[in-house]
């Protein structure tokens, strides 16, 4: 009966884990990072909300409904539309990063537990090969 021999799968070896995000190089990605930042914010909704309505008193004024929906579409809907897009993708990316790091969580857990149930086993089989060998004596063999 061929003994098993246990081969770490090369993954295990080399894994390590690497932190979501990196550092943001170049001047433009920066800027845009911290405007999207700072965009992506009920506050900035808010502001934007503020900002739209100083122009609805000259909407209405026309009495035109065609200036109204261009008003609701081009300036109220655009400007704070934008702000809680972006705020509800960062929730989004937010629970999912959550996610990610319990799944990488659970499977470090796992791997653990794996190589301990290995080291467990390799006991066992020796344990096993020992009492064989002393079965093996007491039946003259």
């Amino acid at each position: 009966m061929a003994k098993y021999q246990y081969q770490q799968h090369p993954h295990t070896k080399t894994r390590e884990h690497q932190p979501a995000s990196k550092a943001i190089a170049g001047f433009n990605n920066r800027l845009g990072a911290w405007i999207t930042t700072k965009v992506g914010t009920m506050w900035a909704a808010y502001a934007f909300a503020a900002l739209a309505l100083i122009s609805l008193p000259s909407a209405i004024s026309t009495g035109d409904v065609r200036v109204i929906v261009d008003w609701i579409a081009q300036t109220f809907l655009q400007l704070v539309l934008v702000s809680v897009i972006i705020v509800g993708q960062n929730q989004q990316t937010a629970r999912a990063e959550m996610r990610a790091e319990a799944t990488y969580k659970d499977a470090t857990a796992l791997l653990h537990e794996v190589q301990q149930l290995q080291q467990h086993l390799s006991h066992q089989d020796a344990e096993l090969q020992r009492l064989r060998k002393d079965l093996g004596k007491d039946l003259g063999k």
